[in-house]
């Protein structure tokens, strides 16, 4: 390993020499303070260099993301046949022009220098000259300190190997415990961000799934692995998690993911700024609906006394009287006549009802 990554190493402690020489001449080159920012220019350096690479990675998560519904299709046609189903999907690959493995570019260009600054903390914490650093700076790089913390030391040390790098085992892991938790929390946050904001929200793919559930194994692993990372080290990652948090708000902002919650806010400022015009078909049609809206009336609202007396009370015509004259009158005629035959409502010999249903005789009075 030292071997394939001797001139990783070379590169990678010149750069902090160079940082390190420059930063002297403001802080004490033995201080926490100068070899510090050293490795943080170190990863500001390596993020600027990677930031075509992150623009790959942007533009081939978009079109992923817009390609899962396809995917999901040929997955669902071909799932009987393995071989086909590939083929599909890189037929699809090719004519959308995407690269799965585009996503992933900033992380495998970064990973050689992440494991080379590793292995050179390592070679400073052990006392060996490494590449460009020679015993005078490794010396200088043992004695610096970060809020306590060595930048060689490790959670996992031993308090004898703690101190003999003038420090105590207390200050290293308070240190290393707080650097490891903000580092896990800056990529959950970097990677909720980019479920939350930057998806589009109308599809749902099992790419958002697995985004999901990577905003939680990652840091997880951050947290588990971090004991064993020098100090150094966690610097380094906990600044180019910051950098990538901040890399992502600013392309969010500036061109989101049409669909997306970021696409939404944005429409709405350009409207409010008055730098994006409306379709003249959507005004138009929302001018006719707004017409529409104030032109309806609106039943007004009664009391419910009011509304019973409506609801009971007909107005007579005089049509409607004339008719109702002549009924009552027909009515009086009709009440007279049995009196004068000298009847009652029910007649006498046949036992029945006068007006209705006639109720059957009994057969015994046949």
């Amino acid at each position: 390993m030292d071997t394939i990554l001797n001139p990783l190493y070379y590169a990678v402690s010149w750069i902090i020499v160079q940082f390190h020489s420059f930063f002297s001449l403001i802080f004490n080159k033995d201080s926490g303070a100068a070899w510090g920012l050293s490795i943080v220019s170190l990863v500001v350096l390596i993020r600027i260099c990677l930031i075509p690479l992150f623009v790959k990675q942007i533009k081939a998560t978009r079109n992923m993301q817009a390609l899962q519904p396809k995917m999901k299709a040929i997955q669902e046609r071909y799932k009987s046949d393995k071989q086909r189903q590939s083929e599909e999907m890189m037929k699809l690959y090719k004519e959308s022009g995407t690269n799965p493995l585009s996503s992933c570019l900033p992380i495998l260009a970064q990973s050689p220098f992440f494991i080379s600054l590793y292995q050179v903390l390592n070679k400073i914490a052990g006392g060996h000259e490494v590449g460009f650093l020679d015993q005078e700076l490794v010396d200088s790089a043992r004695k610096a300190h970060i809020f306590g913390a060595p930048i060689a030391s490790k959670f996992m040390d031993s308090a004898a190997k703690v101190e003999s790098l003038g420090a105590t085992l207390t200050d290293v892991r308070v240190v290393t415990v707080i650097m490891i938790i903000l580092m896990s929390l800056s990529q959950f946050y970097t990677q909720r961000q980019l479920m939350t904001k930057n998806v589009d929200l109308t599809v749902k793919t099992p790419f958002m799934q697995q985004q999901k559930m990577l905003m939680y194994v990652f840091p997880i692993m951050f947290a588990v692995f971090g004991i064993n990372f020098p100090v150094g080290v966690l610097v380094y990652w906990l600044t180019t998690n910051v950098w990538t948090l901040g890399q992502q708000m600013f392309v969010i902002r500036r061109n989101p993911t049409p669909g997306s919650l970021a696409f939404q806010q944005r429409q709405e400022r350009l409207k409010a700024k008055g730098k994006l015009k409306e379709d003249p078909a959507d005004v138009e049609a929302r001018k006719a609906v707004e017409a529409a809206r104030a032109a309806r009336q609106q039943p007004k609202r009664q009391t419910k006394s009011k509304r019973q007396v409506t609801g009971t009370t007909q107005p007579t015509t005089g049509s409607d009287k004339k008719t109702t004259l002549e009924k009552g009158q027909s009515g009086q005629a009709g009440d007279e006549t049995p009196q004068q035959g000298g009847g009652s409502s029910r007649s006498a010999k046949s036992g029945q009802r006068k007006g209705g249903p006639q109720r059957p005789k009994h057969p015994s009075k046949k």
